[in-house]
């Protein structure tokens, strides 16, 4: 790790272009200009086909491969259609949608839809696996507002290692609200899906994946898109970038080197009430944020700076709250399209509960554990009755950082320790950052889909965490509906390591 004063940049190193999958080997690769950068590569949107029933479908297919990461060295990876990482997935409220998921990888994995409401058979959460050489098909119908989703797998004890080695991609939902606004859209042209994930590599490129630390697999290397050291040549005024923070257990405090001003324009869920007027955001792992930002004359670089919120963190430099990066360098043309002002008013959000009302459940975060008990894929933590708005306490009793995902809902923060929530934080969200002491309150409602059989997953995102048990699960049930949980072996998880013993120690 470095100091504050150190600057870690992916900037002295180049990278691969995408390919249908999204990235490729040396061949074909994009020149590498003065100062070390290249081409932001593009997730291509994956093709689909809509058949006489209306139904979107989609193939993808979790495979091995290799990238060059870094210019002229190959590192073996994983990703969907592809070498690393995988298409961009597309569609419109209301639309079914069915995916047909081939694994070619040597080991068993799963697709989780994150952020997505989706039937909890359909989750891919760890419940879900896909042997090697077994396919899996999920369909469901698209029943949320428009945003920024993303999807990577989920297969218990070795999320961070899939996710590691390439495995993500966005999932972006359409409506008919968004579309009427006057927002930044062109795919790929000034609406830019961007994940930022950090990675450690061996001399000779490979991935490290030795001696993980109390936050993960902590890497000195940036990749944007799966490249190390990119930059984005802008042909409009104004530039949507929807960030996903794809690292395993990395936190961002992402700004622009000139400290300009940007618009953040939705979160998690979806578009804010009124775009937020911003010069940094910290976004931790499997949050989302889309900001619109200005453009002109001078290159500017996105960069993450060194984490202000460390409250109650015992050794910040451990976490890598103390290092800096360059994320992206905006190359703007000589001439730009002119576009619209960010519109002053982007959705109604409505309260889900009465300011006060009481929480009907708690969460206490610490070391590897939630409210003292490591996951047991066996064991069912809580049953909720279908279509109920429940109110959840949440706070992180550690010494280190944690943040708290819930799936197939998006949740409203209503209080942080009693107060209202900064305006980056009063949209629909489903993963949020804790830091330690403070009670976070959300508001969630349960609707639609039932199953007494396939549970949902609550957990803390980053992703070591969850693997060593930091996760819980729920029934949602219709009524007069018994639980009926399915039994899973899982073998060779009864070693685990516990808190303070084996690799991962920190509180003994």
């Amino acid at each position: 790790m470095v100091s504050r004063r150190g600057f870690l940049t992916g900037f002295a190193v180049a990278s691969v272009a995408l390919t249908a999958g999204c990235a490729s080997g040396r061949s074909g690769m994009p020149s590498v200009r003065a100062g070390g950068t290249r081409p932001l590569p593009i997730p291509p949107l994956a093709p689909s086909t809509v058949d006489a029933d209306g139904v979107r479908r989609f193939t993808l297919e979790a495979k091995a491969g290799t990238t060059e990461i870094r210019a002229g060295q190959t590192t073996p990876s994983w990703g969907y259609n592809g070498s690393i990482l995988g298409p961009t997935l597309r569609a419109a409220r209301g639309e079914q949608v069915a995916f047909t998921i081939h694994n070619a990888l040597p080991e068993p994995t799963t697709v989780h839809w994150h952020g997505m409401h989706v039937p909890a058979s359909c989750d891919g959460g760890p419940h879900q696996t896909i042997a090697p050489g077994g396919v899996w098909q999920p369909a469901w119908t698209v029943d949320q507002p428009a945003a920024t989703l993303w999807y990577h797998p989920h297969p218990h004890g070795s999320t961070e290692k899939h996710v590691y080695r390439g495995l993500s991609g966005f999932f972006l939902v359409d409506d008919a609200e968004s579309d009427r606004l006057e927002l930044p859209k062109e795919y790929g042209v000034d609406d830019i899906p961007l994940v930022i994930q950090d990675r450690r590599l061996t001399v000779d490129g490979a991935l490290d994946e030795s001696d993980p630390g109390d936050i993960g697999l902590l890497g000195n290397v940036i990749i944007t898109n799966g490249i190390a050291g990119a930059h984005l040549d802008v042909r409009t005024r104004r530039v949507r970038l929807r960030i996903l923070n794809g690292s395993s257990g990395r936190l961002y405090n992402l700004a622009f080197a000139d400290n300009r001003e940007f618009q953040l324009i939705a979160t998690d869920g979806g578009l804010l009430a009124a775009p937020v007027p911003l010069r940094r955001i910290q976004i931790s792992p499997g949050e989302r944020v889309e900001l619109v930002v200005e453009v002109g004359g001078d290159p500017v670089t996105l960069r993450s700076l060194p984490i202000e919120q460390r409250t109650g963190i015992k050794n910040p430099a451990a976490f890598g709250f103390d290092d800096s990066f360059d994320i992206l360098r905006l190359q703007p043309a000589r001439t730009l399209k002119t576009t619209a002002p960010v519109p002053t008013s982007l959705a109604t959000i409505a309260a889900l509960v009465p300011p006060g009302t009481p929480a009907a459940r708690s969460f206490d975060l610490r070391w590897h554990m939630i409210n003292n008990q490591r996951m047991d894929m066996n064991r069912i933590d809580m049953t909720i009755p279908v279509d109920t708005t429940e109110v959840w306490t949440v706070r992180n009793s550690d010494d280190w950082p944690h943040n708290f995902h819930v799936h197939d809902v998006q949740f409203q923060i209503t209080a942080i320790d009693g107060q209202a929530p900064p305006p980056e934080l009063s949209g629909w969200k489903d993963t949020v950052y804790t830091t330690p002491g403070p009670t976070y309150t959300l508001a969630m409602r349960f609707s639609g889909h039932t199953d007494p059989t396939y549970p949902y997953m609550y957990h803390c995102h980053l992703l070591l965490h969850e693997d060593q048990g930091m996760m819980g699960q729920f029934l949602v049930l219709a009524p007069g509906q018994q639980p009926a949980p399915m039994r899973m072996d899982m073998p060779g998880m009864e070693g685990m390591d516990m808190p303070g013993m084996g690799t991962h120690g920190g509180h003994g």
